[in-house]
């Protein structure tokens, strides 16, 4: 038996409270099963039990054999002589701490009905576990308990937003771009739009930002797209020589290395996403005098944020797709749909960041409420979970049903998701109705 599932029904007191005796058979009674401890050290810290009037505070460590406390090494680690129950499924062997003292060990005694449905639920091999079950649990739970999510999952960005502040010296427009740059990729090509723009510091492009051109030398050379072995049919362009040209001067100016041109992907995707357009459209964006950040930063609705990422590549693009081949005249706009992938994925994290940082509340609110607005993505993840009856109204939505199909469903973290846990203890009360979930 799993030692998660025994941390679950202690937690919520889904036990027999009455089968709980020490060892000259007076009754214990649980105060407060304490905080749940995921670190190192006791499962539960600060708990309080009374026993035969005394009362006792301390720590409660659970496992499914007694045996396990000298198998995990317990019984010469100091940081378990404050334990005062030790609770078990199956009592095996008499414990004893660092100290040499025996440790007051209980048989937990519960319905096995809960740890059936907890099997059936981790066992079940479909990705989303109570897809069949789902629809038993309020609506109203279950919006609560996706607006937490979506909390989560900009935290779990916020990883990287300071990882990119910190490496550019909280630099944020410098953050700003490196972030723009990473989602512009679309995935395919995540990888060297990045590279691109550890490359490339912003604050040379801010320099030339008043020059598209310029703008776009810069991020077509420092990509490795200029060397001549990579479109050998654009020799004879003068769109591309130009670029050529503009780049060695610039690239000498400012002491440039390009990375690899082969590593950008252009197979298996559609034309109007290659990485000659999007790096196009980039500079489109870019090429701004005014600061790019302030701009998205003060900027409060989403359909006017989304008018800044809505860009068109330059008029070369009209008839090309790579350089030096022509191909039928069709305008490259990045449209709506890409606008808020860019907004989803770098700015809304970058903002939720820098509210946290200044310690300003309404900015990050701002952030979450960003995400209100923003129309729902439709992608496989967000078509299982229409599939089993949860739709998604927003991006705030589909963002948090994201973090809980990768980061609960997938890992079978039932216990640990309010839905899981209310399915699990159906038709149980728990001890605190208003936090369903083993928090760390």
């Amino acid at each position: 038996m799993k030692e998660e599932f025994l941390h679950y029904l202690w937690k919520y007191g889904l036990y027999d409270a009455d089968s709980l005796f020490d060892d000259e058979g007076n009754r214990i009674i649980v105060l407060h099963p304490g905080e749940y401890n995921r670190d190192s050290g006791p499962d539960f810290f600060n708990a309080r039990i009374s026993i035969d009037g005394t009362e006792w505070a301390g720590n409660v460590e659970i496992h499914s054999s007694s045996s396990h406390f000298d198998l995990h090494g317990h019984q010469t680690d100091p940081a378990f002589n404050n334990v005062i129950l030790h609770v078990v499924a199956e009592n095996d062997k008499r414990v004893f701490n660092s100290r040499g003292e025996e440790l007051l060990t209980v048989e937990m005694v519960f319905n096995h009905q809960l740890f059936e449905k907890y099997l059936f639920l981790v066992n079940n091999p479909m990705v989303i576990a109570c897809q069949d079950e789902i629809h038993r649990v309020d609506r109203f739970l279950i919006k609560h308990w996706l607006n937490t999510l979506v909390i989560e999952r900009l935290q779990e960005k916020s990883a990287l937003v300071l990882k990119i502040l910190a490496e550019t010296s909280n630099d944020w427009e410098e953050t700003f771009f490196r972030m723009l740059t990473r989602y512009f990729g679309f995935r395919v090509n995540s990888g060297p739009f990045e590279m691109l723009a550890s490359a490339l510091p912003f604050r040379i492009i801010r320099k030339h930002s008043n020059s598209r051109f310029q703008v776009e030398a810069l991020l077509f050379g420092t990509a490795g797209m200029l060397d001549e072995g990579l479109f050998k049919e654009a020799l004879s362009d003068e769109y591309y020589r130009g670029l050529v040209r503009e780049y060695k001067i610039l690239s000498a100016k400012y002491t440039l290395k390009h990375i690899h041109g082969w590593l950008w992907k252009f197979s298996r995707l559609r034309p109007a996403n290659f990485p000659t357009v999007r790096i196009s459209q980039l500079a489109a964006m870019l090429a701004s005098p005014d600061g790019f950040f302030s701009k998205a930063l003060e900027t409060d609705a989403a359909e006017r944020l989304r008018q800044l990422f809505e860009v068109t590549a330059s008029d070369y693009w009209n008839d090309h797709y790579v350089f030096g081949k022509k191909s039928i005249n069709v305008p490259k706009c990045t449209g709506s749909q890409a606008a808020d992938i860019l907004l989803i994925n770098a700015v809304v994290p970058v903002i939720f960041v820098y509210g946290m940082k200044r310690d300003r509340n309404d900015i990050r609110e701002r952030a979450v409420s960003l995400l209100e607005e923003i129309a729902s993505e439709t992608n496989l993840i967000i078509q299982d979970w229409a599939a089993a009856g949860i739709e998604s109204d927003s991006a705030l939505y589909s963002q948090a049903l994201i973090q809980l199909r990768n980061g609960y469903c997938r890992k079978r973290r039932c216990l640990d998701c309010r839905i899981g846990n209310l399915l699990i203890s159906s038709g149980r009360s728990l001890k605190d109705q208003s936090e369903l979930i083993l928090e760390p």
